[in-house]
């Protein structure tokens, strides 16, 4: 029998009821402490259906924030508001990762500790405008880091899946995408190093493979996945051949036997796809989820081809917490308020109709 959506899944030592994932999908919401609360608790009790969630990012450490209002993963508040969490899906059978990030440059002084400078692999500034406390402001020119300041970051990522381990966790996704700083220093369009973070694809994957290996000290390495976005370009991003390096950076992780790769296949920003993702597919030995777009007829079709092994949906999942009962009865989808999408209370958050 070929897969469908709906067929278990191994994924290490966990055994998923279905290949329905919930992506990881920043909501604004956490409390002033940067933490998970109650209302937190419900939207993920909601959803836990899905064969597993995947949180929203989560910052690693005060110097990794981007946004406002993101339920960090560094202090034993955070840890006791993600405890709830994972209380909560655990209750209702369902399975957790957290995301773990850090924006670098995507984010702003007002923002950091001391009103720091925001930290890249070079001094490039991003486009655009970024959301602060005080509403929308310019980006800033980053500060590029010393390349002994690095292994203070990857001590941080280590410190973070430590404590999501406290938390309750199933496991840990390394956030590699999405032009956030380890995306940063993945691609060449925005990591002009020279030292031995940069220039060749062995040096732009090093300190990716530093935040690895420390997570793998803390977790199993089949319960940590990573992300990664070859040719978004959110967030001021490029590449110079992300067919080439990207293929390049999926085969080295072969060796690491993951919990699994999780790919955002083309743009966010244009919708176009001019990476073979099947290719990279076939490169990768292990679980590949797929992500972008997707709806169920594409899902089902892309399973059956042997094209993903699990899909990971997000809006459907915003508006629809009973998306998996949906899917499997063919039963019409609740439409997503992108009014609510960032920020707010309950409102186009844990307030969206279940079927009947």
């Amino acid at each position: 029998m070929s897969n469908d959506l709906f067929s278990p899944i191994t994924l290490g030592d966990l055994e998923l009821p279905n290949r329905i994932v919930m992506a990881p999908m920043t909501r604004n919401r956490a409390n002033q402490d940067n933490a998970p609360h109650s209302l937190n608790v419900e939207y993920y009790r909601q959803r836990a259906t899905a064969g597993l969630i995947i949180t929203e990012a989560s910052p690693i450490s005060p110097d990794a924030v981007g946004y406002p209002g993101t339920p960090g993963i560094y202090s034993e508040t955070q840890v006791a508001g993600w405890k709830d969490i994972t209380d909560a899906v655990h209750a209702e059978g369902g399975h957790i990762f957290i995301q773990l990030w850090y924006c670098g440059r995507i984010s702003h002084p007002d923002l950091l500790p001391n009103n720091a400078t925001p930290v890249a692999p070079s001094a490039l500034r991003p486009e655009g405008d970024t959301i602060t406390y005080e509403g929308m402001k310019p980006f800033v020119e980053p500060r590029a880091l010393e390349s002994s300041e690095i292994s203070g970051i990857v001590a941080q990522y280590k410190h973070a899946a430590e404590m999501a381990r406290q938390a309750g966790f199933d496991g840990i996704e390394v956030h590699g995408a999405n032009g956030y700083l380890l995306d940063q220093f993945l691609r060449d369009g925005s990591n002009q190093r020279t030292d031995e973070y940069g220039g060749s694809v062995e040096n732009r994957m090093r300190f990716l493979n530093e935040v690895l290996d420390a997570v793998c000290e803390v977790w199993p390495n089949n319960r940590v996945g990573l992300r990664l976005t070859p040719e978004n370009s959110f967030n001021s991003m490029s590449d110079s051949s992300p067919q080439e390096h990207f293929s390049y950076f999926v085969e080295q992780l072969n060796t690491r036997q993951l919990a699994y790769l999780h790919i955002l296949e083309g743009d966010m920003m244009t919708k176009e796809r001019n990476v073979n993702y099947p290719a990279l597919r076939h490169i990768y030995q292990g679980i590949y989820m797929a992500n972008n777009a997707y709806d169920k007829n594409r899902a089902q079709t892309a399973l059956a081809n042997g094209d993903c092994d699990l899909v990971a949906f997000g809006v459907p999942f915003i508006a629809n917490p009973d998306l998996v009962h949906r899917y499997q009865n063919n039963l019409p989808l609740n439409e997503a308020d992108q009014t609510t999408f960032y920020g707010g209370d309950e409102h186009g958050y844990t307030d969206y109709p279940f079927a009947e």
